[in-house]
């Protein structure tokens, strides 16, 4: 897994790669963590998952963490190229309820 994180004018992406799973998820939440922590100008957080070829429960985990963390700062998380079977996993878990897909 790959994490990284590019800033468009107040908007932080972050882009992952590879597997979003048990394995991953710790190492994707310390950098994602550091990204949000060390940026404290942003107004939104955009997770790309154009790079992720496999999710588990876990990487619904990871994102709800992510949505959590955010939130306690006010900043809104918007969900951003999920794939087809990725896309199937967060509809059937309802996390767009949460965080919704970048348009």
């Amino acid at each position: 897994m790959t994490v990284s994180g590019n800033i468009f004018g107040r908007a932080l992406e972050i882009t992952l790669c590879g597997e979003l799973d048990e394995c991953s998820s710790s190492h994707a939440r310390q950098i994602c963590d550091r990204l949000i922590e060390n940026n404290p100008q942003i107004s939104e957080i955009i997770i790309n998952l154009a790079g992720v070829k496999f999710m588990d429960s876990t990487g619904i985990g990871f994102l709800i963490g992510r949505y959590k963390k955010a939130s306690r700062l006010g900043i809104p998380v918007l969900i951003k190229n999920p794939d087809f079977a990725a896309d199937k996993i967060l509809n059937l878990s309802g996390i767009y309820s949460l965080i919704p897909k970048a348009q």
